[in-house]
């Protein structure tokens, strides 16, 4: 005799059926640029949309530092990552076959502002003000591009000094929300962050001009990628780099660029990241 399934069975046989091989979800994080709040916001959605896109189970989970995004990604705790340049190219030299997939369209022609406390009496320059010596300074995370990286070598090119024996004291503010909120409250005179933060903050009327100010930009140079392990084809089939890939070039969501802010992804590549390498080996945070 034929048995008949329930309306319970059918729905739980069509589940599995729909459900990928590998059940393992995919997890991915973001060096702590902004506020933990804001980056949380951000990137559970871009977790709900890459779980509707590749038909597995997408988890984004926070870190504390830069450097703790880095070991992530190295200890396979996270398959992929949003990286600055200088944290991309520490963490793809760290895992085999790792490579940067797709980039913003403004992260190839990225630069950094220097900015200072209206008391310092520095205003906009074509390069880095002489009277900055002798004055305090913060960089962001120790491991930014934007925040560290670029705006020490610009010191360092331009003064032939290092930081610390240029400025007064140099602190590290952790991330470039944190540099403006220094800045702007007078506790050190001059900084240096990502102008897409500064940007924002200042549309979202968290600047006060009568207080802090641009005073120089570096030039362009390229930074903030995606990278992706090069072991997922092996974890969630062939191709699956390949379907993550195209997932984030196809964000084309207003709310989902805007979180980043981006206007679009466009794709990049390991080469993509070769001047950010020289860099750091430059100025000793490369061996």
């Amino acid at each position: 005799m034929m048995k008949i399934l329930t309306l319970p069975l059918i729905t739980l046989l069509l589940t599995c059926l729909a459900s990928p091989l590998n059940a393992e979800p995919f997890v991915f994080t973001a060096i702590p640029d902004q506020d933990e709040t804001q980056l949380q916001q951000r990137f559970n959605k871009v977790a709900q949309y890459l779980e509707q896109t590749l038909n597995v189970e997408v988890k984004y989970v926070p870190v504390k530092s830069y450097t703790a995004a880095v070991s992530a990604f190295r200890n396979n705790q996270v398959q992929l990552a949003w990286f600055g340049g200088l944290s991309g190219v520490q963490a793809r030299r760290l895992v085999p076959n790792s490579m940067a997939i797709a980039q913003g369209v403004e992260d190839e022609h990225f630069k950094t502002y220097f900015i200072a406390h209206n008391s310092s009496q520095l205003t906009k320059q074509d390069t880095l003000p002489e009277q900055m010596k002798d004055m305090t300074f913060t960089f962001g995370s120790k491991g930014s591009t934007s925040g560290r990286l670029m705006p020490e070598f610009y010191i360092r090119e331009q003064f032939k000094k290092s930081p610390n024996d240029l400025f007064k004291s140099v602190g590290f503010s952790g991330d470039h929300s944190r540099t403006i909120a220094l800045v702007q409250a007078g506790t050190y005179q001059v900084g240096a962050l990502n102008f897409k933060v500064w940007d924002r903050a200042l549309a979202d009327g968290k600047i006060d001009l009568s207080k802090v100010s641009v005073i120089w930009e570096t030039p362009e140079y390229p930074d903030y990628q995606w990278t992706i392990r090069g072991d997922v084809n092996a974890k969630w089939g062939e191709g699956f780099a390949q379907k993550v890939k195209q997932a984030l070039l196809d964000i084309k969501d207003p709310e989902l660029l805007k979180s980043f802010p981006r206007e679009g992804f466009i794709p990049a590549s390991n080469e993509d990241y070769a001047p950010i390498l020289d860099t750091a080996k430059n100025i000793g945070l490369i061996e």
